[in-house]
């Protein structure tokens, strides 16, 4: 039961990581996915493969802007 559980969880804490990373991606413009080396439809394989590369989750992190 619990490990149940902590599976559903987990997977919707991944589902929401994904979600929230896509749309900061997919809001940028063109010129800003080209200045990192992106395009915009390399987006969701670059996602999928995060766990691989944990500098594409570090990168996607410090580049979002936060509120004073």
């Amino acid at each position: 039961m619990f490990n149940f559980l902590g599976n559903a969880l987990h997977s919707i804490g991944e589902w929401r990581r994904y979600n929230q990373a896509y749309n900061e991606l997919a809001s940028l413009d063109d010129r800003a996915l080209a200045d990192i080396g992106v395009s915009r439809a390399e987006i969701p394989f670059i996602l999928s493969h995060a766990n691989d590369d944990t500098r594409v989750a570090h990168a996607a992190n410090e580049n979002t802007p936060r509120a004073a």
